[in-house]
């Protein structure tokens, strides 16, 4: 039986102190990026195996995915959570939940560094050029679920067709009778909100080349979506349909309650759109139509990119895209 590796003998082939190896492995304290890089590479030349108090695993080899949300108490994280769940476990994988907390002290990449994942995919969020240093350091690979921003860091995303899918919904209230045309768009406007409003506006001008339509800024809840449509609602004329887009599920459930409160019939007088297909489109009276985003695929495919790699494979360096699809249901 081959002996067993120790740390000194990772330190000796990486050319530092044993001190300094055990920080590089447990990704502790302030070391070089250089230094860091050297000594995990030893580790895994070597194959060395930490203690078992930290789980016995090679450095840098856990079986493990990170998903990274800023949160675990909606609807589209247990989208998902089941999507990433499901491809981690047909990888052989186990899944990590990782909240990022916006806090100063969050140090949730050190964190993964110490499991020693295999990748990282994060959702929804635009990680900060520090928090990628550290996993970087570690040879960390991460994928980007629908990024709220365009980035120039060379990662790899998963996302959807916004911009087809905005476009699906302007030629579907176009051909349900709409007369007149608005659109809800999220505040602060990321990357997503401002593809599926140009969708929209490309393709409402495909299918009505006259219509004009009017924009509606919300905070990407319910209640800001509700005040933004009420004055607009309140003033369409009688015998017009207004048709309105909502850049996210429940967006349009705040169309729907300013509908209520402006005495306006869904659909008779107003035709409404979503865009996410989450499970509370379907519960709303009438159920809304809306733009599905395929957020299990999504996530199932950012999963299987880096279970992939880390079999030796290379992570795409554009964006996976998946489709979008309308579902129409009563409120159109």
């Amino acid at each position: 039986m081959p002996a067993r590796v120790t740390l000194a003998a990772v330190a000796a082939h990486a050319g530092v102190s044993v001190a300094t190896a055990s920080r590089a492995l447990s990704g502790r304290g302030d070391l070089a990026a250089a230094t860091r890089r050297r000594v995990l590479a030893s580790a895994r030349a070597l194959g060395y195996l930490r203690d078992p108090a930290v789980g016995g695993r090679p450095a840098g080899s856990a079986r493990l995915v990170d998903l990274v949300l800023g949160g675990y108490h909606n609807a589209y994280s247990d989208e998902v959570t089941a999507g990433a769940r499901s491809a981690a476990a047909a990888a052989g994988y186990d899944l990590v939940l990782t909240e990022e907390r916006d806090t100063p002290d969050d140090d949730w990449p050190m964190r993964v560094r110490r499991r020693g994942s295999a990748g990282v995919v994060l959702g929804l969020i635009s990680p900060t050029a520090s928090q990628l240093v550290a996993l970087t350091d570690a040879e960390i690979p991460v994928v980007l679920m629908d990024p709220q921003a365009e980035t120039s860091r060379g990662l790899t995303s998963v996302r959807t067709t916004d911009r087809e899918g905005g476009a699906a919904a302007a030629a579907h209230l176009a051909a349900r009778g709409a007369t007149r045309f608005a659109i809800v768009l999220g505040s602060p406007p990321y990357r997503y909100g401002r593809a599926r409003h140009d969708g929209f506006r490309d393709g409402l001008r495909a299918a009505r080349p006259a219509a004009e339509h009017v924009t509606l800024q919300a905070d990407w809840g319910a209640a800001s979506a509700r005040e933004a449509a009420l004055p607009l609602l309140r003033a369409v004329p009688a015998g017009e349909r207004l048709g309105v887009f909502a850049c996210s599920d429940e967006m349009a459930a705040g169309v729907y309650a300013a509908a209520a409160a402006a005495g306006r019939s869904i659909p008779d007088e107003v035709l409404v759109v979503g865009f996410d297909d989450l499970r509370g489109a379907r519960w709303l009276t009438p159920p809304l139509t809306t733009v599905r985003q395929p957020i299990r695929e999504m996530a199932a495919a950012a999963v299987t990119a880096l279970t992939a790699a880390a079999a030796g494979a290379t992570l795409p360096p554009g964006p996976i895209m998946l489709p979008t699809r309308l579902i129409p249901r009563g409120s159109t």
